[in-house]
């Protein structure tokens, strides 16, 4: 359940940061604080990362850098 729940997270975390670096970029429209600023392009790939790190964690199950 926990490792689910890890993954889960993960997921919705890459998927703001990707969100962030497209406003960022000014690729996705609207008149907004994040729409074309720098900050939102170079964070959303942090961001996103950070994602897909919780995730590997989730599916590894916590075994991150252990031999099998």
């Amino acid at each position: 359940m926990k490792r689910a729940l890890l993954v889960g997270v993960g997921l919705v975390v890459l998927l703001a940061g990707a969100i962030f670096t497209l406003q960022g970029l000014g690729d996705i429209g609207g008149d907004n604080a994040m729409s074309g600023h720098t900050f939102w392009a170079v964070a959303g790939p942090i961001i996103a990362l950070a994602g897909v790190v919780m995730a590997i964690i989730g599916v590894r199950g916590g075994r991150v850098g252990e031999a099998e």
